[in-house]
């Protein structure tokens, strides 16, 4: 705070005495001000909260660089999720990366953060020799300029290559223009479409807000495998409605940690705590205590991501420990959990 003091003409000494002595005061004041003030930001920075945030940060940080490809993508969607500003120009530097799914994943972030930073890059990487990434530029230059991606993206979700019409029906369910229904419900039908490009496509429906979508999401929830029970309830949760809340509900009571723990997640999502329960269960009777190594893993990042969207204290308090695991991947997704829920104090 700055302190403006008018000159004043003195007449005698005494009155210019006075004005010293009220100036010396003001400092030593000042002095005082500044330094609790000072106190109280160091006391502040070293809360329990303040501590998790600093852990959280190093990790993304460390992920962003990390030798592992799929672990940079993760710690990029984080950055991108959690809209952390101050690390985007490090992914940034990835929009170069010799890794297409890396230079994708960049390439969408800096579109779903509208990092208009970058947006020379985007126009250099509307050139770049992989669709997908083409594809991801236009979107990102379709978020933060007046570009019009459209006819890119339509051009692409007839594409053979079905990893690039899988991305296609993702970027057009991201985009929020509902014009996008029709296509993607072509894309849902076509012949040639593999699970991957047809459940992406279901979600992409679900995200533009269309309640038909329910009748495909049916199957989904009901399916043998588990994995395709998750794409279902992620789907639920991109629709938002509140019978796609009720019939989430139901999936807490599911077999498999994996699939109670993605409901949760998306109720979470509604701010409803209902799946705090499953949460719970996982530390509480070490539920991964007979599991291998990867499903240890996965049932952890799952109830970190769970975590991250319930935000309860009960819940919170098992962060610490999910930021110590011995997996990176655990790490990263924790990382994330402590971004969404531990706010600045």
């Amino acid at each position: 705070m700055k302190i403006l003091l008018k000159k004043a003409k003195t007449k005698n000494k005494k009155t210019k005495n006075l004005f010293f002595c009220t100036i010396s005061l003001i400092f030593v004041l000042l002095i005082g001000c500044n330094e609790t003030l000072q106190q109280k930001q160091e006391i502040a920075n070293s809360t329990p909260a303040a501590e998790l945030r600093s852990k959280a940060t190093v990790i993304i940080n460390q992920g962003l660089v990390d030798k592992n490809p799929q672990l940079r993508i993760n710690s990029i969607e984080v950055v991108a999720v959690t809209r952390k500003m101050e690390m985007m120009h490090k992914v940034t530097q990835l929009l170069k990366d010799d890794s297409m799914p890396i230079r994708f994943a960049a390439t969408l972030a800096v579109g779903d953060t509208e990092y208009k930073l970058a947006k020379k890059s985007l126009k250099d990487l509307l050139n770049d020799p992989d669709e997908n990434v083409r594809i991801a530029a236009a979107y990102a230059l379709g978020k933060i300029t007046m570009f019009d991606n459209s006819k890119i993206l339509r051009k692409f979700i007839g594409s053979k290559d079905l990893t690039v019409r899988a991305n296609t029906v993702m970027l057009m369910g991201k985009s929020g223009n509902k014009k996008e229904l029709k296509p993607l419900y072509w894309a849902l039908r076509a012949p040639d479409s593999d699970d991957k490009v047809r459940f992406q496509a279901v979600e992409a429906i679900a995200l533009l807000g269309d309640e038909k979508i329910l009748a495909k999401i049916w199957p989904m929830l009901i399916s043998v495998y588990a994995d395709d029970r998750v794409m279902g309830i992620k789907a639920l949760g991109a629709l938002g409605t509140h019978k796609a809340r009720e019939i989430l509900i139901t999936k807490l009571d599911d077999d498999v940690p994996e699939v109670r723990l993605a409901a949760a997640e998306q109720l979470g999502i509604f701010g409803d705590t209902t799946g705090a329960e499953q949460v719970l269960e996982v530390f509480q009777e070490n539920l991964t205590e007979t599991m291998n190594w990867d499903e240890k893993q996965r049932v952890k990042v799952f109830a970190a991501m769970a975590i991250g969207q319930i935000a309860t204290k009960e819940l919170t308090k098992f962060l610490p420990e999910l930021l110590d695991d011995d997996s990176k991947i655990v790490r990263i997704a924790a990382a994330k959990a402590v971004f969404q829920s531990i706010k600045t104090q």
